[in-house]
């Protein structure tokens, strides 16, 4: 008999990708995933100290959804939906929990997990014997869903000269902004790296990047071939299509997840840190990347990195799950 499988998502996209990264490749012929979207109200803000193992920050429909019938298995993967994980394994203990990123709960709360993933840059943190380290998260650019996605978009692409390099930018992070100066940087570089390959652009951004930063980036880019999918965009989102179609990839560093995904994708990627914008905490991570040959500085000759190897810590972690039911 299959497993039932919560997935606890909310709306924190880095979250709810790195879930489905590890539920888009457990084995549909001994998992049933069912996804459980959590609607928080105004105290969800509160530290995960004092909510505990409660549902504390939830909104009643969503309390309601997830207070009966308890599956299997439970994957949270943030800060506010580990203390709801922990309220069902306090109702029901016979159900496995997962936790994807640090829970930032108490020491006795920390092992009531059956699993906790944590990024290697992580590893600093309070830990447990129930905690497992990868380089990077999970996320969702698999081989199938690149394989699906260069199929979906290559037409699109393939008017524009060759290489093509995929350029995904984040921006503000929490106490960071995403300087100006920064932006005029990275335009700059990328630039230049066209000047010295040629070819072509594919370029996305966020919300956190702000209008004046991405004005910016593409006045810095003005007569490169560009295919643009920019914030408030209402098309069909490329992404995935980039990372599959693209020769080399530039992103930004203020993002882990981001980052996961362009270097999930097994090409040439060079990452921008920019000046005084990164946490240590991204710096950890970054230096990981490049220690592991995931990813180079995007600077002179950075084209010369041929060759990136593929970061899917997903298979590590969902071989770890299925150790669980063995």
């Amino acid at each position: 008999m299959k497993k039932r499988v919560w997935a606890l998502l909310d709306n924190r996209m880095g979250s709810v990708g790195q879930i489905r990264g590890i539920t888009g490749i457990m084995n549909p012929e001994a998992y049933e995933i069912v996804e459980k979207q959590l609607v928080y109200n105004r105290w969800a803000n509160l530290p995960n100290l004092l909510k505990g193992c409660s549902l504390l920050g939830l909104t009643k429909q969503s309390k309601t959804s997830i207070s009966k019938d308890f599956p299997e298995l439970v994957i949270s993967a943030s800060r506010r939906t580990a203390t709801a994980a922990l309220w069902i394994k306090k109702q029901s203990p016979q159900t496995k929990v997962i936790q994807l990123l640090h829970p930032d709960v108490s020491t006795a709360n920390l092992k009531l997990f059956d699993r906790i993933f944590l990024p290697e840059h992580d590893r600093y943190k309070q830990s447990a014997g129930n905690c497992f380290y990868t380089t990077g998260s999970p996320h969702r650019v698999s081989a199938k869903a690149l394989e699906e996605a260069q199929g979906k978009w290559q037409k699109s692409f393939e008017a524009l000269p060759k290489p093509l390099t995929a350029v995904i930018v984040g921006g503000s992070i929490k106490g960071k902004p995403f300087a100006l100066e920064n932006a005029k940087e990275l335009g700059r570089q990328i630039r230049l790296l066209k000047e010295r390959t040629g070819g072509s652009v594919l370029i996305t951004d966020s919300k956190r990047t702000g209008n004046e930063a991405e004005k910016i980036i593409m006045a810095e880019l003005d007569g490169i071939p560009i295919h643009s999918y920019l914030w408030g965009s209402k098309d069909d989102n490329p992404i995935m299509g980039y990372w599959a179609c693209a020769d080399n990839i530039v992103v930004t560093g203020d993002s882990v997840s981001m980052t996961c995904e362009s270097c999930g994708a097994g090409k040439p990627v060079f990452i921008f840190c920019g000046e005084n914008w990164l946490t240590p905490k991204h710096y950890r991570f970054v230096e990981s990347l490049y220690a592991g040959g995931y990813a180079v500085p995007l600077a002179e000759n950075c084209e010369k990195f041929t060759e990136g190897k593929v970061l899917f810590p997903a298979t590590e972690i969902v071989a770890e799950i299925d150790k669980l039911f063995e």
